[in-house]
């Protein structure tokens, strides 16, 4: 198996760079030992204008063999006798190639560079090749994949045989791709890919490989137009997996509904795809606390950190604190923004902490602003009236920006069966009506006013798809009443 990666120069950046990047010095050839044979790493030209890195995979077919004999009580399907041996598999791009790309190159994917750390993070001009690619599919699947990852793709068919053309096309392609991307980025595309596109893995899928899945594909995963397609394929059409990295990347991204029916080898619609709704309620977001002036900023129940995020972009916001009930997200958060990778000044206006928003905590005390995106429909409806009183009763920030689904809205999604919630961990959904009762009540209890504004296209039927509300404390706003405390839940006076 055979992989190149090449780039030039740009100013202030000679093309010998990509040796920082990958860990590899264009000198010498290298070798290194995996599972199933040998890895080569060399350098067929290392100019300061031109450089190329070579990945040549060099499969021992008994060893490939003997491990898959131990994978067989695992699920594992055996080939014919003389398959094992002689076939095409050690030959052609696939997950054996994915893992040597992965544990070879392992610091340029997570796009590490001790020597020179301003590299990683600098998108440069690369080109991938890879001579023997399996496509299940053709090559309008692979146009479909890496193209809405900014890559310009060439997939030319391999003949079966060039002395016999009247046989037609093999199902491989020879793969160019050229774009100006982060080397971590383009590493992580291949990692997920290359057995995507196989549509097969030479070792047993375990529920541990989501993990993986949702590692290499974090920032584009999320996003992309065939997230379906290849989380099935890349965990081996094992629905239940699929279901799980599916809905995790609904929670990290604030996507809407999908199914595992759109998984499909069919050539789609190449229109223009619109703005995902995720973004418009983050833009919708940020554009109410830009209005209410807002510098010092919660994000409570932060999830994964994207608000976090595109409120650090904003310089007008001194301090941004995320806050989320769960440390698995925290530390997702901390990932995703590269927290350790900050200088003293930007760490300084970024905070992540720990908490259930159904209990007072005097740390939220005193803001700008708090904001509840899509967080209120995942709790129980016995806990609101804790959540209402820890935000706009003991916290009292000036502003509350409260975004939840509209579930009228809920039938223009061909996806979701009728009478259900968008998200598996949704308590309830509500009605406009329902939503406006709900802040105006609370409104009126905490001295606050509150406006709604719609976010997505607003459906003359039946709403927009997310209902925001922004409530502002009122001039005269009064004093909390503490004695309130006695008709809510106990965790809700809880420090």
């Amino acid at each position: 198996m055979f992989l190149t990666i090449s780039t030039t120069g740009t100013a202030g950046s000679p093309a010998t760079d990509l040796g920082f990047l990958l860990h590899k010095h264009p000198d010498r050839a290298q070798r290194f030992s995996t599972a199933h044979g040998t890895a080569h790493v060399l350098y067929p030209e290392a100019t300061a204008d031109r450089c190329t890195a070579a990945l040549l995979l060099e499969i021992d077919p008994v060893a490939l063999v003997r491990r898959a004999k131990g994978a067989r009580g695992r699920g594992a399907t055996p080939d014919s006798a003389l398959a094992q041996y002689v076939n095409d598999r050690p030959y052609a791009a696939s997950s054996l190639l994915a893992v040597a790309l992965g544990g070879v190159f392992n610091s340029a994917v997570k796009g590490q560079c001790a020597a020179r750390p301003e590299l990683p993070g600098v998108p440069r001009p690369l080109r991938v090749e890879v001579p023997a690619l399996p496509a299940r599919g053709g090559a309008g699947l692979v146009e479909r994949l890496f193209a809405p990852l900014g890559w310009t793709v060439t997939a030319d068919p391999v003949a079966l045989d060039e002395r016999f053309p009247e046989w037609g096309d093999s199902r491989y392609v020879h793969l160019v791709l050229e774009g100006e991307l982060t080397l971590s980025a383009a590493l992580r595309h291949l990692y997920v890919l290359l057995p995507v596109l196989d549509d097969s893995k030479h070792y047993w899928v375990s529920p541990d490989e989501v993990e993986k899945l949702l590692r290499a594909g974090e920032g584009w995963l999320e996003r992309h137009p065939e997230q379906v397609l290849i989380a099935d394929r890349y965990l081996a059409r094992r629905r239940t997996l699929t279901r799980d990295a599916l809905a995790r990347l609904a929670e990290a991204d604030d996507a809407e509904p999908e199914t595992l029916d759109n998984a499909v080898d069919e050539e789609k619609d190449t229109a223009e795809k619109p703005v995902p709704l995720a973004v418009r309620r983050r833009e919708a977001v940020v554009e109410a606390l830009r209005v209410a002036g807002a510098a010092r900023v919660l994000d409570l129940g932060c999830g994964q950190g994207q608000l976090v995020g595109e409120l650090l972009k904003d310089p007008r916001c001194t301090e941004v604190v995320g806050v989320d009930v769960s440390v698995r997200a925290l530390r997702e958060a901390a990932r995703r923004l590269r927290l350790e990778q900050m200088t003293e000044r930007q760490s300084a206006r970024v905070r992540l902490l720990q908490g259930s928003l159904a209990y007072t905590d005097r740390r939220l005390a005193g803001y700008d602003a708090a904001v509840l995106s899509e967080v209120v429909e995942h709790l129980d409806p016995p806990r609101l009236p804790a959540l209402e009183y820890a935000v706009f009763g003991a916290a009292r920030p000036a502003t509350v920006v409260v975004t939840t689904p509209n579930a009228e809205y809920n039938v223009r999604w061909e996806t979701l069966p009728a009478g259900h919630v968008r998200h598996p961990d949704h308590r309830f959904e509500w009605t406009r009506e329902e939503f406006r009762s709900w802040a105006g009540a609370v409104a009126e209890r905490h001295g606050y006013g509150v406006e709604f504004t719609p976010v997505g296209d607003d459906d003359p039927e039946v709403g927009p798809p997310t209902q925001m509300a922004v409530f502002r404390q009122r001039d005269a706003a009064p004093e909390p009443a503490r004695t309130t405390t006695t008709t809510l839940p106990k965790e809700a006076t809880a420090v």
